[in-house]
């Protein structure tokens, strides 16, 4: 492992990124903020966060006081899963390992909200079908690809459109995750309604060819994740509550910008969440991916939409708003995004590799390389293991 090359960092600390920030409950004292970043160490049977290596991973990324951590995503119940080595927060066991790597964040003085996490389409149908689950979606048969519909096919478990009483078994999960996170310590929960996956399938269009109230119109199709939105604010209580949307992505093959009126969704959305805001429910935040990353398995810098921006939100929502996608590379970006004093910048993959990366910000020092290879290994190597600046001195990193 090495430093990044060709990149000069910037330090930070005279920008508004050091500037202490109100978010929710929660008084962060800079505005930089790890994202949720899926890293499949979670054991199977069971989708237990890892007892091994976890605590220690989260504890090596929130030693900067007044960090703001956001877990990777849980599975809100096994039917939202189909994944076997992500985490889930619906057992005991699990909430039991959540319980000590809550309890390391906040030693840290840093704060955390878990990202509450269902799949939908974007799940594997053979996997679910082992174990006796449906593989669903906002409609029948809209399949993701042809690899999928070949997999829904060849496993029987064809792709199902929920039907309403599914979404409001759905939504008692997101309930009970909700509760289960706050009762294990987490200062809130991140609704995941970006990426392509299910709450996301149903805002789009391209997967959501429903005819009853929650299709159709723009109005419809925000209707599941408004009632996620308020069945957690009377659960854990607003100002523990956030959200993540990906206005422009195009993971698990939807719209982005190719759709007209993909913008008027996402503000009717977000305009609905400041309706709430002005009857005195305002949700902790609103992270958005940016246009730069349509699809986060792309290496930064390609598949970038340079014609698209979540500049429009700032005029409809007046809370505080986190901003992700290929910031780490861009500390001119950074700058002028902080020149909004709502904003927070979400720094993903070069944290994953630098534990230390708020200090490496503040004071603008050299990066660490990422091994991608290694993101979702099911290995202590390239998870606990990625040195701090001080560490990687010693390493002889830069002498190269």
């Amino acid at each position: 492992m090495s430093f990044v090359k060709d990149f000069k960092p910037v330090a930070l600390a005279d920008t508004n990124l050091f500037k202490p920030i109100q978010v929710g409950d929660m008084q962060l004292q800079h505005r930089a903020v790890y994202p949720p970043l899926t890293r499949m160490r979670a054991h199977h049977p069971g989708n237990v966060p890892n007892k091994d290596w976890a605590v220690e991973y989260y504890d090596q990324r929130s030693k900067y006081p007044g960090t703001l951590i956001i877990t990777e995503g849980a599975f809100i119940s096994a039917a939202a899963g189909g994944y076997d080595n992500a985490p889930g927060i619906w057992s005991e066991e699990q909430v039991a390992e959540w319980t000590k790597i809550f309890n390391k964040i906040h030693d840290n003085k840093s704060y955390v909200y878990v990202q509450l996490w269902n799949l939908g389409r974007q799940s594997f149908p053979d996997v679910l079908a082992r174990d006796g689950l449906k593989y669903v979606s906002a409609s029948d048969d809209v399949y993701m690809d042809e690899e999928q519909k070949e997999k829904a096919l060849k496993s029987n478990n064809p792709q199902h459109g929920l039907t309403k009483d599914e979404i409001k078994q759905h939504i008692a999960d997101y309930v009970k995750a909700a509760k289960n996170s706050i009762a294990a310590g987490a200062d809130g929960v991140e609704i995941h309604s970006a990426n392509g996956y299910l709450l996301n399938q149903f805002l789009d269009p391209i997967s959501n060819h429903r005819t009853d109230e929650y299709g159709g119109s723009i109005e419809n199709r925000s209707r599941f994740t408004l009632e996620v939105v308020d069945a957690l604010i009377e659960a854990i209580g607003h100002e523990k509550v956030a959200i993540r949307f990906s206005p422009w992505g195009t993971f698990g093959t939807l719209s982005g910008s190719a759709e007209p009126l993909i913008l008027a969704q996402y503000a009717h959305v977000i305009g609905e969440l400041e309706k709430r805001a002005k009857e005195g429910k305002r949700l902790a935040y609103v992270h958005l991916v940016e246009a730069r990353v349509l699809n986060p398995f792309m290496v930064e810098g390609t598949g970038e939409d340079m014609t698209a921006t979540n500049d429009f939100a700032y005029s409809i929502w007046k809370g505080p708003i986190i901003r992700a996608g290929n910031l780490a590379y861009h500390p001119e970006i950074v700058k002028d995004m902080m020149k909004d004093d709502r904003t927070l910048a979400a720094y993903g993959r070069l944290w994953i590799a630098n534990p230390d990366m708020v200090q490496r910000l503040k004071d603008g020092l050299p990066l660490n390389k990422y091994d991608r290879d290694t993101f979702y290994l099911m290995s202590a190597h390239g998870y606990t293991d990625y040195p701090t600046y001080e560490e990687a001195l010693k390493l002889g990193y830069g002498k190269e």
